[in-house]
């Protein structure tokens, strides 16, 4: 089946970020494919524009980490900056439908992380979440991931991946997330945030 992907772009007024008072040196700057002709028109020193992202993949917003002091989220998703949390730099979020700006917990989001991976560590058997949609799919590094477990584990696909029916398989400790990295429990774990030595 053909596919066209066209790019939808929504103009906004980004005035706002101009009035905003971040004190790092540097700002990575970010934002998704509607709002990247409008972030791309602000001209500050002050900003590193890192391009944009997709869903929640940011590997292409973390190839400049070393070159900037905080990120700037520019978007109206909450769950785009989670993966940047283990940098342990700011990270901000200006809403350009709302106005809103505000400020993101990194040390929060460290220390959830951190919950997680000693859950993950003291789990004896954990399910491997695999979904079959383009895009999504990474059937392949997850066999490969849990050829490497030294646990008891078991692959799970799917199309849409639902957390109400982890209560199904109580004996499952840890789930592994291989799907989209927003989706969010408290026995489950995206795969990019394991310990190398498990990669």
């Amino acid at each position: 089946m053909k596919r066209v992907y066209i790019q939808a772009e929504m103009e906004v007024d980004l005035e706002f970020i101009k009035k905003i008072k971040i004190p790092e040196k540097k700002v990575g700057l970010f934002t998704t494919v509607q709002f990247e002709n409008s972030v791309k028109k602000i001209k500050d020193k002050k900003f590193v524009f890192c391009g944009s992202v997709l869903g929640c993949n940011i590997d292409g917003i973390l190839k400049v980490k070393a070159k900037v002091d905080a990120f700037l989220f520019v978007g109206s998703g909450d769950f785009h900056v989670l993966g940047l949390g283990k940098l342990k730099k700011p990270i901000y979020i200006a809403n350009p439908l709302t106005g809103k700006f505000s400020k993101v917990s990194a040390d929060e989001l460290e220390k959830k992380m951190k919950g997680k991976l000693m859950k993950y560590m003291a789990a004896k058997k954990v399910g491997i979440l695999v979904c079959d949609k383009p895009g999504q799919n990474l059937f392949n590094e997850a066999v490969k991931l849990q050829k490497k477990l030294k646990k008891e584990s078991y692959l799970f696909i799917c199309s849409d991946v639902d957390v109400n029916e982890f209560e199904n398989f109580p004996d499952i400790d840890m789930w592994i997330n291989t799907a989209c990295p927003r989706i969010e429990h408290r026995k489950l774990i995206n795969m990019r945030d394991l310990p190398d030595i498990f990669k």
